[in-house]
């Protein structure tokens, strides 16, 4: 009888350890193809007869071992499955031995965005090329034979050989730089054998502390630069920053640098650990799929590292901050202490999450409200995630290093970070920062686990935190506070939350430790919030008066859904439709909106509950409230969005509260504007459009046929993707046809996105099948996945989207397999599908198809089809009416 193989079949043998890796890697950017020539500084551990480490998509030429005076040519075995080379001793190793093993080898370089790839730009329309590296979570194998696991760190030296007129950059300085010279050089005649070294050259770099091979990087090409610097406010040292790119856009880069800047002084004085490397650089790549920490060389895609604000919207120069935070919280989070194996990938990316978006962001930039900010952003995506039976538990076991890509989603980042988020406004952030202070330094240079932090935070607090966070890090899903009226008090009571509302009693077991925030108003008017008080039982009753307001979860906190009584509900609807002395913050106003969608949903409420609670939040003038209510509206649009009479109703229901914003804000940006406002108008804007307001779209027209007739600078910046998808949508294909004419040929990063975006608001079946065409035939990779993603929410395309796939389906898998991109495509695809006879049609089609590559993704959006679907059938009818009232009283 087989047996399934457990962790240990996947890990290397623990027989010998990489110590130092000595590397030498020539790039060919004319002939797309790489070698490489590794000596590798070993110590022997157990006595053994065989080395194995890993490699893949590497075509071996030769390995060697030295040991003192003695060399042997080795043979070896290559288990392609397990990305495994097993190299066959003559003789045995003893314990403390120091051999090197030499190998050299080669590969192509292709476009495929993981391991060592190109990327490609125009200049003067002729095609040019530039490489960068994508080695997270097990691609440094793709580009050196390595021992790719975190926990086996070591340190790296590293000569880059190219081209003369190209430029290399990797993790450290540069310490020199000259011409190829084989004499002697063992690596370099092996790479060159009899070839002419004249257009060469070569590159050598400083070596590296002890690092993981996932965090390694190097690129090569025809890089420009700019160049600042930042002082440590600890130690007063200065370090250089530079932001690379191609020449055509490297003046793009100044705010990065700025921001850089600032926020690597925030960390320093939050960890109160220096930055640790001498320099800091980030490379900015069209064909990248967001963005890598690489320690001292961040690699980010062009859009997300580059701002023009005459060119681009606010909401790009946001990402590029968020971005640089999330990145930078590496530095330290990730780089100087590691998780120890892929099961605490939480650790890196939910601690990153957490600092980079709210605490480190909020300091650099306080006027963008980043703590309600990242309730919408990341919280709400990690409860919508969680909620559905397939989800999985922060800390997820890991078997088959393969399954790592399945578990950067919203729970190891979005639900990670709101859980550390709770822990801190629990503890207070002050005592987090110091506890997570005492994590890092006593694991300096180290692997880590959770059990590390948490007693770093009790040595900070005093707090056992590892008995509140258990559940929250080990167990799947959440809760949902139910919370009843009594004579001197409230019931509070938890149940694992499901958004089809079928929870069994099997899966509704655990007992979280709840943080409960609850709010109250005094007679005297303030407002007091008990934040010491913690749920740990199935229900309790707390004492309060009931007739003054109440709430549960103050600020949003926690991670947690919250059920009211009808009345209760009303208080709140009317407390949160206040625009002057609301009880409520901005926070509390995003949680009740989305709670309230969320509970109905499910089945325990009514779907028209929250219809009203945003028709009555009509008057609000905050952005971010806006900003939820145009999401919640989605997720209705997204449930009935080929119900047509609903679906009219729906969108009359949109112009009728963005479009007085509208004509309250006007179209135009003026200097010096606050950023709420800016981010009002633009929301405003885009959402009357989408919703088919006739104002809105004449206007944006109009704006259109100017820009293309020759004035580029009358679409204002923040409107440019909005004007060109209302073209598209209601053009025909000569909109279409220009939109992608400016998507191929704009050099500009920010344009380029929002043309891409643009081409997909198709109407027309068979500029949808062009689309798809262009999609898999013309555009970059990352464009490819973008695509599919835009048209997933395009309600013309629809179910059409599942046929376009399945037509293409062994395209995609052949061009993505081993890429975190796979799993978007099933996410896109299932996206608008909101029936049983969907999820099964679906389901039918990977019957007898290989889809261990991706089935815990495909097993959520099934469960997410699903959900809509109970939701549909469950609230069809209240829905219906709900609107058909609101329709009957506000003609238009």
């Amino acid at each position: 009888m087989s047996t399934m193989p457990d962790a240990s079949s996947y890990r290397l043998p623990d027989d010998v350890k990489a110590l130092h890796y000595d590397l030498t890697i020539k790039t060919d950017l004319q002939g797309l193809k790489f070698q490489g020539y590794a000596i590798i500084h070993l110590l022997v551990s157990k006595e053994t007869s065989t080395i194995a480490f890993n490699s893949s998509k590497c075509d071996i030429k030769g390995i060697l071992l030295h040991l003192d005076d003695k060399i042997d040519i080795l043979d070896w075995n290559m288990d392609q499955a397990m990305e495994r080379v097993t190299v066959t001793l003559p003789s045995l190793l003893r314990v403390d031995d120091e051999p090197q093993l030499h190998v050299w080898y080669c590969g192509e370089l292709t476009n495929a965005t993981m391991g060592y790839f190109y990327s490609s730009y125009k200049d003067n329309d002729v095609e040019k090329h530039y490489t960068v590296t994508q080695f997270q979570p097990i691609a440094a194998r793709q580009a050196f034979p390595c021992w790719d696991e975190p926990l086996l760190k070591a340190k790296f030296s590293l000569n880059m050989v190219s081209r003369s007129d190209t430029v290399n950059v990797s993790n450290m300085p540069m310490v020199s730089e000259g011409p190829v010279d084989l004499a002697g050089n063992e690596q370099l005649e092996k790479l060159f054998h009899k070839e002419d070294t004249k257009e060469w050259k070569i590159t050598s770099f400083q070596t590296t502390p002890m690092m993981s091979t996932y965090i390694i990087a190097f690129g090569n090409g025809p890089f420009a630069y700019l160049e600042s610097s930042y002082v440590s406010p600890l130690s007063g040292m200065r370090r250089p920053l530079r932001v690379y790119a191609t020449p055509d856009i490297i003046s793009q880069g100044k705010f990065v640098l700025e921001t850089d800047a600032r926020i690597l002084c925030e960390f320093e004085k939050a960890f109160d650990i220096e930055y640790p490397l001498p320099k800091l650089d980030i490379l900015a790549a069209a064909n990248f799929r967001g963005a890598m920490e690489n320690w001292g060389l961040i690699v980010t895609q062009s859009q997300h590292t580059l701002y023009d604000d005459t060119s681009a919207n606010f909401d790009a120069k946001k990402e590029v901050a968020e971005i640089q935070c999330h990145e930078l919280a590496h530095m330290w989070f990730g780089n100087i202490t590691t998780m120890a194996w892929w099961d605490n990938l939480w650790l890196n990316e939910g601690f990153a999450t957490f600092m980079g978006r709210t605490v480190i962001l909020n300091r650099v930039f306080p006027e963008w409200n980043c703590y309600s900010a990242f309730y919408i952003k990341y919280t709400e995506e990690a409860l919508e995630l969680d909620a559905i039976p397939s989800s999985h538990p922060v800390q997820v076991p890991i078997v088959d290093p393969k399954e790592i890509f399945q578990i950067f989603d919203a729970l190891s980042y979005g639900k990670a970070a709101s859980v550390l988020y709770m822990l801190s406004s629990y503890i207070g952030e002050k005592k987090f920062l110091k506890g997570v202070s005492i994590y890092l330094k006593n694991h300096l240079y180290e692997n880590s686990v959770a059990e590390d932090l948490w007693v770093g935070i009790k040595e900070a607090t005093g707090i056992n935190v590892s008995e509140i966070m258990q559940n929250w890090i080990s167990k799947t899903g959440f809760p949902v506070l139910t919370i009843t009226e009594e004579a001197d008090g409230i019931r509070i009571r938890q149940d694992r939350f499901f958004s089809n509302g079928d929870v069994k009693e099997e899966d509704n077991q655990t007992i979280w430790q709840i943080p409960l925030n609850i709010l109250t108003v005094g007679e005297d008017g303030c407002v007091h919030i008990d934040n010491e008080t913690i749920l740990k039982t199935r229900e309790m009753v707390y004492k309060l008066d009931v007739k003054a307001f109440w709430k549960i979860n103050a600020g949003a906190t926690g991670f947690y859904r919250t059920h009211y009584t009808q009345d209760q509900l009303q208080r709140l609807e009317q407390e949160a439709s206040r625009l002057e002395s609301s009880a409520l913050s901005v926070t509390d106003k995003l949680s009740l909106i989305s709670d309230v969608l969320a509970i109905s949903s499910a089945g325990m409420g009514q779907t028209s509950h929250a219809l009203s609670l945003i028709e009555a939040m009509r008057n609000e003038t905050n952005y971010l409230v806006w900003l939820s209510i145009s999401n919640q509206l989605g997720q209705i649009r997204q449930v009935w969005w080929d119900q047509d009479q609903v679906y009219d109703d729906l969108q009359a229901f949109k112009r009728a509260l963005f479009e007085p914003l509208v004509r309250k804000l006007g179209y135009e940006y003026p200097d010096g504007e606050d950023p709420d406002t800016i981010q009002l108008r633009t929301l405003a804007i885009t959402q009357a459009a989408d919703a088919e307001s006739e104002e809105v779209t004449t206007k944006l027209m109009e704006w259109f046929k100017e820009y293309t007739s020759s004035n580029t600078e009358v679409i204002p910046p923040n409107l440019l993707k909005t004007t060109f998808r209302t073209a598209v949508r209601h053009g025909d294909s000569s909109e279409w046809e220009t939109v992608k004419r400016i998507y191929l040929n704009n050099l500009n990063p920010a344009v380029q996105a929002a043309a891409l975006a643009a081409v997909c608001a198709i109407t027309d079946p068979q500029l949808q099948m062009m689309t798809i065409q262009f999609a898999m035939e013309e555009a970059k990779p990352t464009s490819t996945v973008q695509i599919f993603g835009y048209l997933g929410n395009n309600d013309a395309v629809g179910r059409n989207l599942v046929v376009y796939f399945k037509c293409r389906f062994e395209e995609i898998v052949d061009r993505f397999r081993g890429t975190l991109d796979i799993y978007y495509f099933i996410t896109f695809v299932a996206n608008l599908l909101n029936t049983e006879e969907d999820a099964q049609a679906l389901e039918d089609f990977f019957v007898g198809k290989d889809t261990s590559d991706f089935n815990l993704s495909l097993t959520q959006a099934l469960d997410g089809i699903r959900s809509r679907a109970a939701w549909l059938e469950r609230s069809e009818e209240d829905v219906r009416s709900w609107l058909e009232k609101w329709r009957q009283t506000h003609q238009e």
